[in-house]
């Protein structure tokens, strides 16, 4: 608009030098340098306009700046910049990231609360059963032989029930905080599985279940990664597989060779877990059978810490499974 101002007045100024010549026209030279000296005029006081309401546009810019982002300094606009349309810009981007994180927080909201009241329903049944055993003693029991140490076994079953919640909940702690670092190192894993194996085989006996290593040759599976993890990892998927097996059923660990990785799969012949419920498997506190998962005595944590561990090591974690014929977790490592 300024440049178009001053070529009229160019113009205009042009005209009137002419006509100022002419001796036949002095009036109409005197009215056109009066147009003249106008057109300039206008041409000063939109200057003026404009760089006042670039300065104060400018400002905004740098204040929502500021309010967008802390860490980096709002760069300077110049007269040739659609200021406005960086002004609109800046305003859309912080917007959506104040919507984002309110949504995050939403999110993180619901999550606490779920998370506290799984975690007082976890508590609660342990802690009533050792109240009611423990009142059942004071009220005469403690007096029978018969019937104190039994319920004092019972009392005692329910406080390492306790424990093992609040391990758990201090393993997943770890793990999601980023503070549980791991001891990557060389190990066999067919050594590993077989001491897994071991321990686990007073609890196969009494669930009556078979746990079955299938070996291919019995030849050395080097792999890498955190020992002491990959058997918690092991450790809970074949605990899972007694937990819910069927009696007189079969549990079986196998290794596939993938080239880079070694592929382990957990499988048995029990339950089964419904297609619904398993993208949710790996889910704190998720239980697809509430009442038979919480009398088998489970925390609800042994699968997400399972997931996290895994995924620790940049490997993934899957679920296969048929109801009524059993489910095959199964994992990735990375070979020596």
């Amino acid at each position: 608009m300024c440049a178009l101002l001053v070529t009229i007045f160019g113009t205009v100024s042009a005209t009137a030098v002419f006509w100022i010549y002419d001796v036949q026209a002095p009036l109409q030279a005197l009215a056109l340098g009066a147009v003249s000296m106008f057109a300039l005029s206008m041409a000063v006081i939109y200057s003026a306009i404009e760089k006042f309401i670039y300065q104060k546009v400018r400002i905004i810019y740098k204040n929502i700046h500021r309010f967008k982002s802390t860490k980096e300094r709002a760069r300077d606009v110049h007269m040739g910049e659609d200021v406005m349309e960086k002004v609109r810009l800046d305003v859309m981007d912080w917007a959506t990231e104040k919507v984002n994180e309110i949504s995050l927080l939403k999110e993180q909201d619901t999550f606490r609360k779920e998370f506290i009241g799984n975690l007082a329903h976890e508590l609660k049944t342990p802690v009533f059963n050792i109240q009611g055993y423990i009142l059942t003693l004071l009220e005469g029991a403690l007096e029978d032989p018969e019937h104190n140490r039994k319920f004092l076994m019972k009392a005692a079953k329910n406080v390492d029930r306790m424990a093992g919640l609040i391990d758990d909940l201090d393993v997943i702690t770890k793990i999601e905080g980023g503070s549980l670092e791991l001891d990557v190192t060389t190990f066999d894993l067919g050594h590993l599985v077989r001491e897994v194996m071991d321990g686990l085989e007073p609890r196969a006996t009494r669930a009556n279940i078979n746990v079955v290593f299938v070996e291919d040759g019995g030849r050395k599976i080097d792999v890498k990664g955190d020992a002491g993890k990959i058997e918690q990892v092991i450790t809970n998927l074949v605990s899972n597989s007694l937990r819910y097996g069927m009696e007189k059923g079969t549990t079986q660990i196998r290794c596939y060779d993938m080239e880079e990785q070694v592929l382990v799969e957990v499988a048995d012949d029990g339950l089964g877990i419904s297609e619904e419920h398993l993208p949710r498997v790996f889910e704190r506190f998720y239980r697809v059978d509430q009442s038979r998962s919480r009398n088998a005595g489970g925390s609800g944590l042994g699968l997400a810490i399972v997931k996290h561990i895994i995924e620790a090591h940049e490997q993934s974690i899957s679920v296969r499974s048929t109801k009524g014929k059993g489910s095959t977790f199964s994992f990735t490592l990375l070979k020596a």
